[in-house]
């Protein structure tokens, strides 16, 4: 299963179609979770909500907070 990490990543992801689920943490900017849901429903790619960022970094296996991650379709080498 391959992710990408961040909101820049998660957004192009989504963008893209190549995103199969997102991870959003609930205490992300309000700006940054209004519009990944808007683009998540507008694509039909279902939201997992995380406590808290730290958690979601945790999860991630990266140090620092994570405001969302998303599980994309592996490129084809």
């Amino acid at each position: 299963m391959q992710f990408v990490i961040g909101s820049k990543q998660t957004t192009k992801m989504v963008e893209q179609g190549k995103a199969t689920e997102v991870y959003v943490a609930q205490d992300t900017d309000p700006r940054l979770k209004d519009n990944i849901v808007r683009l998540c429903e507008a694509a039909n790619v279902p939201i997992s909500w995380v406590e808290t960022m730290k958690i979601l970094g945790e999860t991630c296996g990266i140090e620092v907070g994570a405001a969302m991650a998303a599980v994309v379709i592996p490129e084809k080498e």
